[in-house]
């Protein structure tokens, strides 16, 4: 067989060794096949943090600090814990069965076509919209310093998709040093502020007539200076902060060894997180009152203003800039290869599946790409409300992505125990409940959006527009799918 063609994933009754209670092999995915390999692990390592760390801590902290006060900590542990629970689960089906399709590729396995139709295309509806929210926002931030501001909000949009477009068009290898460059100022960024802000408390050092310590949190209504509500309420901004974790996933079908990177880039993530998002909260609560933080300002940069470091706006602002750059990489990336493993099994069009020279599935990320022009044109007619717009819609693309990899890895397990399919030794613990729980806590962070009359409610509003559209699209494409469940379609070929 060549390299061009491969065996679909497709849902079917079990014959042979699983027919009998035997396990068989993992079934292969026609649309992994002819990609390279080319990134490392200090590529897949530098992904996961990159995926833990982006604006939502270095931008959306303040306002959440000032609302919820220092519970936030716990906000961000909490949503932190169910973040990693979705991401060793995706794990343990990586180390399963790698596959660039990820958490499309598994629900087809487990749960029909139906359900990685679903699950690819609300991800692509997370992302694209995603994309239009990073390039709205680095040209935001570009604006910031006056060299950019005569010039319009669309024309830095524009620019900010060009540069990354073309990264990712190029090779994988571009995509994997963009992140890992990306990556190393975020981290760098945290750890220098947690040094000076762990010597100002050490140290008792005034942050603008303030003395850093516990009296900032008991001097200032405790741990819920609002009350519980607020917190609770917080919760929805703070399980989006943690977004693009999956990358994870994706990005190991690239990778020569993934099932012994992928287990320790995983096991990673939960002490980045703890590291990183609590540490950094629990000091900025120690620092300064919340109601010294804002949501028009990084709370860093507040932090860093209060002790007169020069040019504090200016260093945050260059690091928020490269957490929306690093944003839309990724979601270029990753649309491109789920969009390539549709287009093998016919639920996406096949031009998404068309790969260039390189091995990068360029007619996916292309399609992306155009939706993210669509948002080069929003912020041409809706400048000041283009980044909420497509922030909301992007924020149910997250939870169904999140609640399919809980659904597929119970059916996983299902058929693990049945003998059907055999767990590595990374797994998940404490199947069933882990999932049922982390479901259950997401449709919750769902249903706390009603509870917000001017975003969160139009959101929720948005779910049986996008509903029928899936229902109307699938019905567009089931012939073509079913045709290829019935054949066993080839793999998309290279352009």
């Amino acid at each position: 067989m060549s390299k061009d063609v491969a065996t679909a994933t497709v849902t079917k009754p079990l014959d042979g060794p699983a027919a009998t209670g035997r396990s068989a092999e993992p079934p292969a995915d026609a649309g992994d096949a002819g990609y390279s390999k080319d990134l490392k692990a200090r590529h897949i390592n530098m992904i996961a943090i990159g995926g833990a760390i982006g604006t939502g801590l270095f931008l959306g902290a303040g306002g959440r600090l000032e609302s919820a006060g220092p519970a936030l900590a716990l906000a961000y542990l909490v949503c932190g814990v169910f973040a990693f629970f979705v991401v060793r689960a995706l794990g343990e089906l990586v180390v399963y069965r790698p596959s660039s399709g990820s958490f499309v590729s598994y629900a087809r396995e487990f749960l029909g076509e139906k359900g990685a139709y679903v699950a690819g295309w609300m991800y692509f509806v997370n992302w694209s919209t995603t994309g239009i929210a990073d390039i709205t926002a680095v040209a935001l931030y570009t604006h910031y310093w006056s060299l950019f501001s005569d010039i319009p909000q669309w024309v830095l949009a524009l620019a900010a998709l060009a540069v990354v477009l073309t990264a990712n068009l190029i090779s994988v290898k571009y995509f994997g040093e963009m992140e890992f460059w990306f990556a190393i100022v975020k981290v760098a960024t945290l750890v220098v502020f947690m040094l000076v802000g762990i010597f100002l408390l050490v140290a008792g050092h005034d942050v603008g007539g303030t003395t850093p310590g516990l009296s900032v949190i008991t001097d200032n209504g405790g741990l819920l200076p609002h009350g519980v509500l607020p917190v609770v309420l917080v919760m929805q901004g703070v399980v989006f902060a943690y977004a693009s974790l999956e990358l994870v996933g994706t990005a190991a079908g690239e990778t020569a060894e993934p099932r012994k990177i992928v287990p320790r880039a995983v096991n990673s993530i939960m002490w980045r997180v703890g590291l990183f998002y609590v540490g950094s909260v629990v000091l900025l609560a120690l620092l300064l009152p919340g109601s010294a933080y804002s949501g028009d300002e990084s709370p860093f940069v507040t932090v860093l203003s209060r002790i007169g470091v020069p040019a504090a706006g200016d260093v945050m602002n260059l690091v928020v800039l490269t957490a929306a750059m690093s944003s839309l990489n990724s979601g270029l990336y990753s649309t491109g290869r789920i969009l390539r493993s549709m287009a093998a099994a016919g639920s996406a069009p096949r031009f998404t599946g068309v790969m260039n020279r390189n091995q990068v599935p360029y007619g996916g990320i292309l399609l992306t790409g155009a939706v993210c022009v669509l948002g080069v044109g929003l912020n041409f007619l809706m400048p000041g409300q283009a980044f909420e717009i497509v922030l909301n819609v992007a924020s149910l693309g997250i939870v169904s992505t999140w609640v399919i990899i809980m659904i597929c890895h119970l059916v996983f397990v299902r058929r693990a125990r049945a003998g059907l399919v055999t767990r590595p030794a990374f797994r998940l613990w404490g199947s069933p409940v882990t999932e049922i729980v982390t479901i259950a806590f997401l449709v919750a962070v769902l249903a706390l959006m009603w509870g917000d009359p001017e975003v969160g409610r139009k959101t929720l509003l948005l779910i049986p527009v996008i509903g029928a559209a899936l229902v109307a699209g699938w019905f567009a494409v089931r012939r073509r799918v079913t045709r290829a469940e019935d054949t066993g379609p080839t793999a998309p070929k290279r352009g």
